[in-house]
């Protein structure tokens, strides 16, 4: 199977520790987790998740850990689905200063490279546009 790397960047009108806190509370409206029909959610090194949304009238579940968390500089972890055929995938978001803004970087690793693999871009790119939205512009 081949695989590739998805990355996305967007400019958000948050702090990076904002932008870190939301992606880790899955209560927190506009983070990945917020919304999803059922959440198990452990943010620590080593702590696993769960979460299942809804999606063209079918749950999806998804599964993972947390490799690495430093507040409001980097979150990576694991990412396993049935779009990602059982393959474990990495995230790594990372998240850089600029000014009253913050340049958050979403990479994701070892997607499978097919029209399901490639579809977590857009995915992805709707949460982060959920997360600039629940801040707005300053």
């Amino acid at each position: 199977m081949k695989l590739t790397n998805l990355q996305l960047s967007r400019t958000i009108a948050a702090t990076p520790g904002e932008i870190y806190d939301v992606w880790l509370d899955h209560k927190s409206p506009g983070g990945p987790w917020f919304g999803a029909a059922r959440v198990i959610l452990n943010p620590a090194v080593d702590g696993l998740f769960y979460h299942c949304v809804k999606h063209e009238g079918r749950e999806w579940a998804h599964y993972g850990r947390f490799i690495r968390l430093d507040r409001g500089r980097v979150i990576e972890h694991t990412w396993v689905s049935e779009a990602t055929k059982g393959v474990e995938t990495v995230i790594t978001v990372t998240l850089e200063p600029r000014r009253a803004e913050t340049l958050v970087t979403l990479t994701h690793a070892n997607v499978p490279d097919d029209p399901m693999g490639r579809q977590h871009e857009e995915g992805w790119g709707f949460v982060l546009s959920s997360i600039a939205q629940r801040f707005g512009t300053r």
